[in-house]
């Protein structure tokens, strides 16, 4: 990992709060030569210090919402490609160099679709939900996603000129809505989705966080 400092290159924001265990791991397993911004969204854990050991520019977000973080990692970035996956272990950064490949002339973003490797991983709520989302976002808006971009490589000008998004859950749709609307072209490309390394998802943990998450969603117009 080098700080991120340079226009050329990739960064990789990873939006955390609360994730000292699962952090460690993550941030071992970014693919060499990339930048590591690790947004500290209200950790009571040490989440910050811990990835300044590991080598990571830490930025704070101080506004609860995953929605915040993200924006805050992606304006503290300076590479023309941005990356952007949870800091919870959930997913394998080393699939990142993958999705950086597709990100080609005429491609202005490239989604992960979570392909589960244990049942574990993606309780049937959580994947209940995101299958409506999904859904709704192919027949209103065209879009060719089976997923909400839990992972996703973006060419951050393009990201920064969309102005702000949700705050909270419900980021990730509102992107892809706003993206629709821009005439982005977006390709899907599979990733592995396993459980999380420590600790409980904000999100798929409970029933009560999915739920939270859906209204945050379906907020979204």
């Amino acid at each position: 990992m080098t700080p991120s400092n340079e226009q050329s290159g990739v960064t990789v924001v990873i939006p955390c709060r609360d994730e000292a265990g699962a952090l460690p791991g993550v941030l071992a397993a970014i693919p060499d030569g990339y930048r590591v911004i690790v947004v500290d969204n209200g950790s009571a854990d040490g989440t910050a210090d811990v990835a300044r050991s590991a080598g990571a520019a830490v930025v704070a977000e101080p506004m609860p919402g995953y929605g915040s973080a993200v924006q805050t990692g992606i304006h503290a970035a300076s590479t023309s490609i941005v990356a952007v996956l949870d800091g919870d272990g959930s997913m394998d950064p080393g699939e990142l160099p993958a999705l950086v490949a597709e990100l080609g002339p005429g491609v202005d973003m490239v989604v992960g679709r979570r392909r589960p490797d244990h049942v574990a991983a993606w309780p049937w709520h959580a994947r209940l939900g995101n299958h409506l989302v999904a859904a709704r976002l192919r027949r209103r808006y065209g879009l060719p996603v089976h997923d909400v971009a839990a992972m996703r490589v973006v060419r951050r000008q393009r990201l920064l000129a969309l102005g702000p998004l949700h705050p909270r859950s419900g980021y990730p749709l509102e992107l892809l809505i706003a993206a629709a609307r821009s005439g982005w072209r977006l390709v899907e490309h599979d990733i592995t989705y396993r459980p999380r390394t420590h600790g409980v998802s904000k999100v798929s943990g409970s029933l009560r966080g999915t739920v939270r998450a859906a209204r945050d969603f379906w907020s979204v117009r």
